[in-house]
């Protein structure tokens, strides 16, 4: 079985039908406290905290700041007025238009719940409300048919048999094996899976459970869409608008490699900012989540397999708080795995069962790699030569039994652009270039030189 990647145009599959992520119907903005599904105490202290730590005594500020409409934020403010925890110091000529300040007993008490728990930021969700949404948008809802995943991969050259294997995978909702040689391409075809994810989903700041506030969006892995009319009104008309605690975000795309361990599944209390940052597969709830070089972890797919066998089967998760609180998440995933290795070198029964589909990604064919190597050619402006190609498929690829993998055109294509500016020559696919890159690509001699009769040893 081949394949052939090669890099697409900026956004290739983005007017694809279905595929182009749009504005995600995100929850109605609360418009009371009991709506919030916050309790007022929780309330009282994010809001006392933010003034003492961030110095805000605006409405809207606070508002803003805390990603609640100006009716519930004043809510707990009058609330905070009356337990003489604050003070009004300005109302100017509209509702909203109003100064808060801190009194001293205030203060005081705003100091003591910063020591206990320093987290400030948005309001969060309750856990009930972001289990009820990530079920809602789930991925399995997306269901992916041969012509879909056709015009998703149309810039990518695979064989007919591989796009059904992967689309039905992707429909089946059980986690996929991708196992071949290094190069081969499998983790930039792991990654692409996340074209035949179209729409957005709601992703929230952050989510509370049991007093304990855990962040769920991540910039880095949550692509964060441009606010719709209705999200961009003013704090003042709050009756329409979208609940600010969540974003629209393209459906994430995780990859973890061999760093992965055990305990970065699990959740992590960061005690100078006072909240828990959600594991990996948390963040990758409604999205694709890819364990490439499965094998190369510091634990071990069977390690691996007992800390999953509960979420791959019955797609939910379990985790615990510091103080062994326990809850329950979604595992609303396509889990992917890339390998090195074979499925009988992963020696994991259990592992493999639970592994719906297992797809192997081999060599390319000649013609299907001179495509490659071609459009390689053509995006590091480098002059491509016919005959030095066929000379590399006889002399290097056949003559060292080198196989035509994916990810080598690109490669050695970088090293002889690079060696051409060195060399301050025009740049082109030529013997010596090739020559060049090649020894330096694929060194397989590792012998120490003898020292010369009688020098040193």
């Amino acid at each position: 079985m081949s394949l052939v990647l090669f890099p697409s145009p900026p956004a290739a599959h983005a007017s694809i039908e279905g595929i182009a992520p749009g504005p995600a119907l995100l929850p109605r903005a609360p418009q009371t406290i009991d709506e919030t599904g916050l309790s007022m105490p929780f309330l009282v202290e994010l809001v006392a905290k933010t003034m003492y730590q961030l110095g805000l005594t605006h409405l809207t500020e606070l508002s803003q700041q805390l990603c609640l409409g100006v009716p519930v934020t004043d809510a707990v403010c009058q609330f905070m007025r009356r337990e003489s925890l604050i003070e009004l110091t300005r109302r100017g000529q509209h509702d909203a238009d109003v100064q808060y300040d801190l009194v001293q007993s205030g203060r005081g008490r705003a100091a003591d719940w910063l020591a206990r728990n320093s987290y400030v930021g948005p309001a969060p969700v309750p856990l009930e409300a972001y289990a009820e949404r990530v079920r809602a948008q789930s991925v399995t809802h997306h269901k992916v048919t041969a012509s879909t995943m056709a015009a998703a991969f149309a810039d990518l050259v695979v064989p007919p048999r591989l796009l059904d294997l992967l689309g039905s995978g992707v429909n089946s909702g059980r986690a996929i094996l991708l196992h071949g040689a290094a190069g081969s391409g499998k983790t930039y075809l792991a990654e692409h899976l996340q074209r035949l994810l179209g729409g957005a989903v709601a992703i929230p700041h952050a989510i509370i459970v049991h007093g304990e506030v855990i962040r769920v969006y991540d910039a880095e892995h949550h692509h964060a869409l441009p606010a719709t009319g209705n999200a961009a009104r003013s704090a003042l008309d709050s009756r329409a608008r979208p609940d600010a605690r969540w974003l629209s975000c393209g459906r994430p795309v995780i990859v973890s490699g061999g760093e992965l361990t055990l305990e970065m599944l699990d959740l992590s209390f960061d005690a100078r900012a006072g909240y828990y940052e959600a594991p990996p597969h948390f963040k990758a709830n409604n999205g694709l989540f890819v364990v490439d070089d499965l094998g190369r972890q510091m634990i071990s797919p069977t390690q691996l397999m007992n800390r999953w066998i509960v979420p791959m089967e019955r797609r939910y998760d379990h985790l615990m708080l510091r103080n062994g609180g326990k809850f329950t998440i979604p595992f609303d995933l396509v889990l992917v795995f890339s390998s090195n290795l074979s499925p009988a070198q992963l020696e994991d029964a259990a592992f493999l069962r639970r592994i719906g589909h297992k797809i192997a990604v081999g060599a390319l064919s000649a013609a299907e790699y001179r495509i490659v190597f071609e459009r390689e050619c053509e995006r590091a402006g480098l002059g491509f030569d016919a005959a030095v190609f066929e000379s590399m498929l006889r002399d290097y690829h056949a003559g060292q039994g080198q196989p035509l993998y994916a990810a080598v055109p690109r490669d050695l294509v970088d090293l002889m652009r690079g060696r051409s500016v060195y060399l301050d020559q025009p740049a082109a696919l030529t013997p010596e270039l090739l020559d060049w890159a090649w020894n330096a690509y694929f060194s397989r001699d590792d012998r120490v030189p003898e020292p010369p009769a009688g020098g040193p040893t």
